[in-house]
């Protein structure tokens, strides 16, 4: 490794390379093709940036092609390559979807040694003859079990058929798909699978609680969640209306620290978000999974599956985002009984301890909160309470016997007693009177 880049790596706090970052450097150094495998937030980006951006010739244009899922993770691995490539001159340009492709085509005409992008922009790109592939080495598919699936497989085919024959291909990915387990049949034979997922030591303590709520009341358990000043999460949902209608839920009763990051907002203000979530303005963040693929927080405490996933890839994904680098981490999953067994159905190959936890006021907690036992009644009390709210003692009633002749002086002194009569007695008395 360069002295710079070590010396910098000794700045940041690095006492060590991590498990793929020590597997793939002398592969990626020597110019060789890798599939490698290794948990979320276990430092893929550096694996892939010190080696390629170490094999750079400074005398010549673009040589590295780094292909990202989404606008965001493109953004950021361009910064994280851009502060490594200064430290040696190496200069690094994002190509993304949904910025200005006319002023990307200007900072193309500085070509610059590095480009990052999405795999449509891309390819966009190199059509219009503004990105030149004939002297790109190394093309790097991060994400790849995502990047592989649907139109973006052929896109990615496609953006390698047009550059340099005399390439490396390297994939990263934290699980693996169908065209992952084949790669060497959609691409080149000669790709070397480094899988270090058994051996990683970046995870640190996860706790993966369970919180019984049935649907309609989900969305009043997340401003509960923010009663604690440390608590900040990633809230992920399966479909975009029930995030919309969330998202408004919280906006109408004013909770101020949560915001949505989703594909249809504009870039700006995906950024805006980001930002004040990294920062700590916003305390929960609602998304996707497309939106929030590959997305690295630092140290975050926490992920919330409002809805939970559908697959147990996705739910490996999710929780990757928070316990990086050795940090503890919380993943609260929400549902009703029905959910939790489904889930817990879902994850039965994977070794998550799923741990129920419940609300003691406004605080999560392991124990059961016990029932709330009612006051003792005033009639137990044996006292009574007047309109004037006086306690008297209660009347008993009476255990004197009245006689008949007594009951029937009462009867005809008692007001009632005039009032009653019948129609057909009104009848009879009107007769008697005609007769």
């Amino acid at each position: 490794m360069l002295e710079e880049f070590k010396n910098y790596a000794q700045k940041l706090g690095y006492q060590k390379q991590t498990a793929i970052q020590e597997a793939a450097y002398p592969e990626l150094k020597n110019h060789n093709s890798i599939l490698g495998l290794s948990p979320t937030g276990s430092g893929k980006t550096v694996a892939f940036t010190l080696p390629l951006l170490e094999t750079i010739d400074l005398n010549l244009g673009t040589q590295v092609i780094v292909l990202e899922p989404t606008a965001e993770l493109g953004i950021q691995t361009s910064k994280v390559m851009t502060t490594w490539g200064n430290l040696i001159g190496v200069s690094v340009q994002s190509m993304i979807g949904g910025a200005n492709v006319k002023r990307q085509m200007e900072k193309l005409k500085k070509h610059p040694h590095v480009v990052v992008g999405t795999p449509g922009r891309i390819l966009n790109l190199i059509e219009l003859g503004k990105l030149k592939t004939d002297q790109i080495s190394a093309i790097v598919v991060d994400e790849a079990d995502n990047l592989l699936a649907g139109d973006t497989l052929d896109q990615v085919r496609t953006i390698v058929d047009k550059s340099n024959r005399d390439l490396s291909i390297d994939f990263f990915s934290a699980t693996t798909n169908e065209t992952l387990q084949n790669v060497n049949r959609w691409f080149i034979p000669d790709i070397k699978t480094i899988d270090v997922r058994a051996i990683d030591d970046t995870q640190g303590v996860v706790t993966h609680n369970v919180l019984i709520v049935d649907n309609l009341k989900k969305a009043a358990m997340l401003p509960r969640l923010i009663h604690d000043k440390n608590f900040k999460a990633l809230v992920f949902f399966n479909q975009m209306n029930t995030l919309e209608k969330t998202f408004s839920f919280l906006k109408h009763r004013n909770i101020k620290e949560a915001a949505k990051l989703t594909s249809e907002q504009k870039q700006i203000d995906r950024s805006k978000a980001i930002k004040e979530f990294r920062t700590g303005k916003i305390r929960l963040l609602l998304t996707t999974d497309v939106t929030a693929r590959g997305m690295d927080i630092d140290n975050l405490p926490a992920v919330v599956n409002y809805d939970l996933p559908k697959d147990e890839k996705t739910y490996i994904h999710r929780v990757g985002r928070t316990g990086r680098m050795g940090r503890s981490g919380q993943v609260i999953n929400l549902g009703n009984d029905h959910d939790i067994r489904n889930l817990k159905k879902l994850l039965t190959d994977q070794d998550y301890t799923l741990t129920q936890v419940y609300f003691n006021g406004n605080v999560l907690s392991t124990t059961k909160p016990k029932p709330t036992v009612k006051p003792v009644s005033e009639a137990k009390d044996k006292t009574q309470t007047n309109s004037r709210g006086s306690k008297n003692t209660p009347v008993s009633k009476p255990t004197t016997k009245i006689s008949k002749n007594e009951k029937s002086v009462n009867s005809k002194k008692s007001p009632k007693s005039k009032k009653k009569h019948s129609k057909r007695k009104g009848m009879r008395k009107k007769n008697s009177e005609r007769n």
